[in-house]
């Protein structure tokens, strides 16, 4: 390769990793711009709504309080603007407004009339600029997501009410504009402040623009940057590098108070910045100009679809679980065409529904449709059908009864219930795979204990309050638990003929130890944890025989009218459709890049595949590693659409594993360190909400938690649907 040809391969390979780098950080200030500003809007407005609810209840009982206690805190208002009981009452409505985000617009419109007809008490405080900026902000832009404009805006575009729709269309178009130019009002008199506060002019200004200088808060900027406030005047004002310029004024601000600086109102300071760090300069600005020629140059950084995409390579993904979402996420900037099918229109966090079987959550809190997933993925489309297999010679998927071509297949199809060849045991021993497994165990659990009470005699009781659970790995320990959590605790005083706590829960496990994938020491934990909740843990016990009555462990018989099969799993069929090597449990072997052997283009992730990409181990078949597997072979589609030559090999790296026993109850293996009891039981509550997908599940099944961590009581003990009791 000659010297020029190198050159142009690196300047290539330089632009690539840019573009790449451009694109992600912009990936990652719109997430912070979707899901961390709306929290940081309501904290703001409750805060706002804070001050009001204070300077109304003190004006309504002593104006000297006010003067004396509002000082340095609050715009005070002039009594002159109306008697003393008319200002509380408006102050306090105007509170209820902010803080509900009801009539936003309306409320900081009052507050902020009251303030500047108050600024001259004020501006000595230094508050002025402030509290205009703030309440303009919601004058011109209203609340954001977490408020009641926002959730009843849609039903009042399309309400009867004269113009509502009108006028809330009117405010949606302007709302792009009227930001621009908050933002650049908002940079501008920043800019004026610390150019007041920097340099020798200051005081010669100051005393020249006396009127600047009571609307603008120049002594605090004076002690907080001193001269410095000059750089950061001129790049705030052009707005160039405008998030990290704002950021460095935070960290100065902090640094300021670290060292026992005297401060004026570094709370203030610090609000205004970090709303330009998450709102960023605004289309005036230098940052704007350099990202519009970005968006030329860059295509993936627009945001907006291409005229055609006939032309684009075509990505078909197999399987809406764990994998195949994050592949298909991880291909949103590709230039290709990305199809994932899924015969469900859910995706579904398996890893909680062993809560929806035993009445803890709804299906709703941990399904969500995947379309509202791909909404804003403008090359994703979303198809609701079967694959019934896959004709590799014409590239082609075939899904009830169309055929989809493809230049790239990705199979995510997981796995379904193993009962080892006997599958006659299905019907009486249901597994936990679906939203319809849980709908149907939660039924069989929830109907034993509705039948104990009409139970003809002691007997029958028994065995329907006999519940056996096969298979000691996580789902089997998790349900164990959850369902003697639920006869002990979640059902007291709701039956009068019989206790549900005198429910028997047998755990059934055919090795020596329960969650073997786990360390030997916290198998034992977990045994022990179980048995303080009353649960039987039968170990070295295999199961001949499961019926309609009960089960077979060793030569031992159980009566039990309620057994739950948790013991193995099977692979899809996705080895039959492709014709190619596959292990025992159906899992296709692949290759290090994941491929399949002779089919380069086609490849198979997560409990589908066989990859001893583990240290030299079989992956284990966890959500984790469905996730990187999906992100790996988008990384390696996305390397063979630039045309760059592909080497990669999939590493599995192991995050840790989780189990939960029951209320404050849980461990945790790191590898390097080993949790149990309380402080595991927080952790796997915390990465389970983080790791669901949708803000809407994750604050349903916290105040699902909070409802049944409080109350004791089980919040979705229904049964739906035809009789859920087994042959």
């Amino acid at each position: 390769m000659t010297i020029g040809a190198r050159l142009t391969y690196f300047a290539n390979a330089l632009e690539q990793r840019l573009s790449t780098a451009l694109v992600w950080l912009g990936d990652a200030i719109g997430f912070l711009s979707r899901t961390a500003w709306p929290l940081v809007d309501l904290l703001i407005r409750i805060w706002i709504g804070k001050s009001a609810l204070v300077l109304s209840v003190l004006i309504s009982t002593d104006w000297t309080t006010v003067v004396r206690m509002a000082e340095g805190s609050y715009p005070i208002p002039d009594l002159s603007l109306g008697s003393t009981a008319l200002l509380s009452q408006v102050y306090w409505l105007t509170a209820v407004s902010l803080i509900l985000g009801l009539a936003t617009r309306v409320g900081a419109a009052v507050l902020l009339a009251l303030t500047v007809a108050s600024h001259i008490r004020v501006a000595a405080l230094d508050l002025n600029l402030f509290w205009i900026a703030l309440l303009a902000y919601y004058v011109l832009l209203g609340a954001d997501r977490l408020s009641l404009d926002r959730l009843l805006s849609q039903g009042l575009k399309n309400s009867p009410l004269p113009r509502a729709g009108a006028l809330i269309t009117l405010l949606d178009a302007m709302r792009p504009a009227l930001t621009g130019i908050y933002l650049l009002s908002l940079r501008v008199a920043l800019m004026l402040t610390l150019l007041l506060a920097g340099g020798h002019m200051a005081t010669a200004m100051m005393t020249a623009t006396p009127e600047i200088h009571a609307w603008l808060p120049v002594r605090s900027a004076t002690r907080l940057f001193g001269n410095e406030g000059i750089a950061l005047a001129l790049l705030i004002g052009s707005g160039l590098a405008t998030r990290a310029t704002a950021l460095l004024a935070v960290v100065m601000i902090g640094y300021h108070k670290m060292i026992g600086g005297d401060m004026s109102l570094p709370f203030y300071w610090t609000v205004l910045l970090l709303l330009l760090v998450a709102k960023g300069p605004g289309p005036f600005s230098l940052d704007g100009a350099v990202l519009a020629g970005l968006r030329r140059s860059v295509p993936e950084l627009s945001g907006e679809p291409p005229s055609s995409f006939e032309s684009l390579p075509r990505v078909v993904i197999v399987g809406a679980g764990f994998g195949g979402i994050a592949c298909a996420r991880a291909l949103r900037h590709a230039p290709a065409s990305v199809t994932l099918i899924d015969r469900q229109n859910y995706h579904l966090f398996q890893p909680l529904l062993y809560q929806v079987a035993t009445a803890a959550l709804s299906s709703a809190d941990i399904a969500i449709p995947i379309r509202a997933i791909f909404r804003d993925q403008f090359n994703a489309k979303v198809m609701l059908a079967t694959v019934t297999g896959i004709n590799t010679e014409r590239r082609e998927v075939l899904a009830d009864g169309l055929k989809l071509p493809y230049d790239y297949l990705v199979i995510a199809t997981g796995a379904t219930h193993s009962y080892f060849g006997h599958d006659a045991w299905a019907p009486f021993a249901p597994g936990l795979k679906r939203v319809d497994d849980a709908t149907l165990v939660r039924g069989r659990v929830l109907e034993a204990f509705e039948r104990a009470e009409v139970a003809a005699s002691e007997e029958e009781r028994r065995r329907l309050l006999s519940f056996v659970i096969v298979g000691g790995g996580p789902t089997g320990v998790e349900l164990a638990g959850a369902i003697a959590e639920l006869a002990r605790v979640g059902m007291a005083k709701d039956f009068r003929n019989f206790d549900p706590a005198t429910a028997e829960i047998i755990l059934v496990q055919a090795g020596p130890r329960l969650l073997p994938a786990f360390p030997e020491s916290l198998s034992e934990i977990a045994r022990r944890s179980l048995a303080d909740t009353g649960v039987k843990v039968f170990l070295n016990s295999k199961v001949r025989l499961i019926d309609a009555d009960g089960v077979l462990v060793n030569d031992e018989r159980i009566d039990a009218r309620t057994v739950l099969w948790a013991a193995g799993v099977a692979a899809s069929p996705a080895a039959k459709w492709l014709n190619t090597e596959a292990d025992k449990a159906g899992r296709v072997k692949v290759q290090g890049d994941l491929s399949v052997p002779h089919l380069p283009d086609v490849y198979v992730i997560g409990d589908t595949a066989l990859t001893h990409s583990w240290k030299g181990q079989p992956v284990p078949g966890l959500a984790q590693a469905a996730k990187q597997g999906g992100v790996f072979v988008a990384k390696v589609i996305r390397a063979k659409l630039r045309g760059d030559p592909v080497s990669l090999v999939f590493s599995y790296r192991h995050m840790g594993s989780l189990a939960t026993i029951g209320r404050k109850s849980a461990v945790a293996d790191f590898g390097f360190v080993r949790l149990r009891g309380t402080m595991a039981w927080w952790l796997w509550g915390t990465v389970h909400v983080v790791l669901l997908v949708g803000s809407r599940n994750r604050v349903a099944v916290v105040l699902n938690w909070i409802w049944s961590y409080v109350t004791y009581r089980a919040s979705t003990r229904l049964i739906t649907g035809s009789s859920p009791q087994t042959p």
